[in-house]
């Protein structure tokens, strides 16, 4: 346990990507198995002790130290297991007992019952320094926050094969991971040269997804047209479906998210309409009427455990195809772009069920073409779906499908976002390297009755010196105090004006407002502004409306006259 805290020490302060990589990779050169595959595990997020809570942490600290004064560490801290860990007060008979191994740790969390877990975790922490300590109480609640993806570990991972017969990339490693467990013994083994490939015995696994980089104006004059496919991009979520046969030949359906995450129970109505063989990638959407909704009605079916023939009936879900990864047990990932959209359109003109279409390419000659038709998607094939579209992916005609987000083949061109100026109303710490500064940041705009009301969060967006800013002005300007939270000043007179970018509007619950925003994040500090000129409900309001589908009647009659999409 020492050994795998002092990598998570160093990471956190660690800021290069490659420096990252070679800690990581030095840490599994040294460190035998499993405890190296314990670590591999937890960096990659594939761990969880459900049991282990931070209320847990909370009720062990106020047992050995004055909650008032926690409450004050916690307050300047911003971290509970960094508090924790150095307000910790060790018997002396566990100073003098050894400290336990990273597998014995996670054994006895995945074992023992919720009722055992207070004294086993008092008791690991009293065998723990500071450092130990902070590295066992991030491991069982889940949130390292130091700077470490899966795919870098990943890729510390395949570093492990230089210097072997056969070097192994990442993107081998990706291919091969859906089908591991922890501890990765055989992964190990494969990539330093002493197994075999990991082969899975899952007639339905999940396939890495390939990712796309936001494109830049600067980026088209190095891009040649004629090189590219265009499609739509759609607002809803991410999915691969996937359907296969088990050894005994019976059909197993999954619908996995975009990092791999089971998600086929909640839509058991899409999974059982599915009738193909082979892996499908595309957008989970809802419709209604053959048009698609909103990505705020798609929510509704979204994070269920379980779902009702209600719920089923008034949100069908519906998957707008991309891409073909696998078909008839034939592995397509290495073909071309062009070839796999062929196969898929074979595919789904032959599919029955009304659960499954094809998302239509965008005809362009130029940069410029493609531009008007991502100002126009009504016009320009996405008929009466224009309101769900995003903006534009292309793809490169000769691209492989490529695990993670390779810099190239493809791009996203998404519709440039909403812009607001909002006042700064609550700040709060933020997690790992941001724990000692205010980052997280509530923000309103004003009402007809000159109330500041909230409308959204963000915590990025902005760069460190602009963080070191205006961490200053919340510690200046602190009015109220609630726990973690500071309010600060936001009159007519005084505040710090935001401009805040995001992608669109809903209807809130949860705000005072009513609305709240859609991926926010700070694009300016308005330090020339004065929080009475920040923008006003009203504007937002008109901003809803128009986002807000037009009724069925009228967007059969404005799409009479417009391309549709190609079956």
């Amino acid at each position: 346990m020492n050994r795998f805290a002092a990598l998570l020490d160093r990471l956190v302060y660690e800021p290069r990507r490659n420096g990252k990589i070679r800690l990581i990779a030095d840490y599994f050169r040294h460190v035998p198995d499993p405890e190296r595959g314990w670590a591999l595990a937890a960096l990659t997020g594939a761990l969880s002790f459900r049991n282990a809570k931070p209320g847990l942490i909370r009720q062990l600290i106020a047992e050995r130290t004055d909650p008032v004064l926690f409450a004050l560490s916690y307050d300047y801290v911003g971290d509970l297991s960094e508090t924790a860990a150095l307000m910790w007060s060790t018997p002396p008979h566990g100073r003098n007992e050894e400290p336990p191994t990273l597998s014995a740790v996670i054994d006895a969390f995945a074992t023992l019952g919720r009722g055992e877990l207070p004294a086993l975790l008092a008791g690991l922490m009293d065998r723990l320094d500071e450092t130990g300590r902070w590295a066992l109480l991030k491991l069982i609640t889940g949130s390292l926050r130091i700077g470490v993806s899966a795919r870098l570990a990943k890729t510390a991972v395949a570093a492990l094969s230089e210097g072997t017969p056969q070097e192994v990339t990442p993107d081998a490693v990706e291919l091969v991971w859906p089908g591991l467990s922890p501890p990765y013994e055989a992964l190990f083994a494969w990539v330093e040269g002493r197994g075999a490939k990991p082969e899975t015995a899952d007639p339905a696994p999940f396939r890495p997804v390939m990712l796309a980089h936001g494109i830049e104006d600067a980026d088209f004059a190095a891009l040649n047209p004629a090189s590219y496919r265009a499609e739509w991009k759609w607002d809803g979520i991410r999915v691969q479906a996937v359907r296969g046969h088990d050894p005994a030949g019976h059909v197993v359906t999954r619908l996995y998210s975009r990092t791999g995450e089971d998600i086929s129970g909640a839509f058991p109505d899409l999974a059982d309409a599915l009738a193909f063989d082979g892996v499908v990638d595309g957008e989970l959407l809802v419709l209604r009427e053959g048009r698609v909704q909103s990505f705020n009605v798609l929510q509704q079916r979204l994070n269920r455990k379980s779902v009702t023939p209600k719920l089923i009936a008034e949100f069908p879900a519906h998957i707008r195809a991309y891409d073909l990864l696998v078909e008839a047990g034939e592995d397509l990932r290495d073909q071309p772009f062009d070839t796999r959209r062929s196969r898929l359109e074979q595919l789904v003109s032959r599919h029955d069920g009304g659960r499954l279409d094809l998302s239509p390419m965008i005809a362009f000659s130029s940069w410029e073409k493609l531009a008007e038709a991502r100002a126009d998607p009504a016009a320009h094939g996405a008929g009466g779906d224009a309101e769900a579209v995003e903006g534009v992916m292309l793809k490169r005609a000769d691209s492989a499908y490529l695990p993670g987000r390779p810099k190239g083949p493809w791009w996203k061109w998404k519709h440039d976002p909403h812009s607001i100026d909002a006042v700064l109303m609550y700040a709060q710490r933020g997690h790992g390297k941001r724990s000692s500064f205010y980052s997280d940041y509530t923000f309103g705009v004003w009402t007809s009755e000159g109330e500041l009301v909230p409308v959204g969060k963000a915590y990025f967006g902005f760069t460190d010196a602009e963080l070191a800013e205006i961490d200053r002005f919340v510690r200046r300007n602190t009015v109220n105090r609630f726990g973690p939270v500071r309010e600060v000043v936001h009159t007519l007179s005084e505040g710090l004006v935001l401009e805040v970018a995001f992608e669109g509007l809903a209807r809130s619950t949860r705000h005072r407002s009513g609305l709240a925003m859609r991926f926010p994040r700070i694009a300016r500090l308005r330090w020339d502004k004065p929080p009475a000129e920040a923008d006003r409900l009203e504007t937002l309001e008109r901003l809803l409306k128009a986002e807000a589908p037009s009724p069925p009647e009228a967007r059969s009659a404005n799409s009479a006259s417009s391309p549709q999409p190609e079956p």
